[in-house]
Formats: C-alpha cells, structure tokens, sequence
C-alpha cells in the first residue's frame, strides 16, 4: 500500500520537474531505487499505519534494492544504516523495512528546513553480496 503511494507520488512529481522522479544507481549486479518525500504527501490513514509522523518539515527517504539476475531482477533485504544532513544539523537515519507481496523497501523519517538542501549518505549490503556500498546523493526539500 504504501510503496504504491510512493511509486505513484514520485511518477507523477516527475511530471512536474525531473528532480522529483524515483531515482537509481548501480552497484556491480545491484540496482538501488530511492526517492524522497514530503510526510504531507501521505494519507493520514497510510501515515499511521506505518508509524509516520505527517508534518510540513517532515520527509521520508524510500529505498528498494534490486539483483540483476539472468531471468530478470529480484528484490533483496538488506543491511543498511545512513544519516542526513544540512549545513548544521546532522541526523541518522532509523530505517523501517517493508514487504508487500514480494515487494521489499525501507522507509525512514527526517526533518528538513523549507528549501534547503539535505544530503543522505547510506551504506547497505544487499543479500546475498560480497561487499558493502556506500551511496550518497543531495536532495532539496520544499514544505508542502
């Protein structure tokens, strides 16, 4: 339920402006998909399913990881532990994993400031690799 609200918020931001689209890069056979949203962007019914304080301030970062197979991909569990921050504030990131059918993702909440850019910075080892990857990208958020 809630990755399809994020994989439909995230094709229909796209439509908006490219920097708002799911997003992915490549490690060796894995393929890891994130996206960032404003909690205000959540039912309040799916926020509290899952836990997710909604707010003006408030974000998730959504993250799923692929294995590249021969027959096509699969989705992989994976350990993972990442941080956040802005020009002052740092905070880690509390991941919460997710399955839906075979569907495997990781959510985790922070809080932003409008306009400013947030930087993530995650290290995972997906199933069933050989090695840790550390990834990291920048994201500016807008309240909502």
């Amino acid at each position: 339920m809630l990755l399809r609200l994020i994989v439909t918020l995230s094709l229909a931001l796209s439509t908006c402006t490219a920097a708002w689209a799911q997003q992915s890069a490549m490690f060796g056979p894995f393929e890891l998909h994130y996206s960032v949203v404003n909690t205000t962007f959540l039912e309040p019914d799916v926020a509290a399913t899952y836990g997710i304080t909604r707010g003006s301030k408030r974000g998730i970062l959504n993250l799923a990881v692929r294995e590249h197979l021969d027959q096509g991909t699969a989705g992989r569990t994976m350990q993972l532990e990442g941080r956040t921050w802005d020009l002052i504030h740092q905070q880690p990131l509390e991941f919460m994993e997710i399955r839906e059918g075979d569907a495997i993702y990781y959510i985790a909440e922070f809080t932003f400031i409008n306009e400013e850019w947030r930087f993530f910075e995650m290290d995972f080892r997906p199933d069933g690799a050989d090695e840790t990857y550390t990834f990291k990208f920048k994201h500016q958020m807008y309240i909502h």
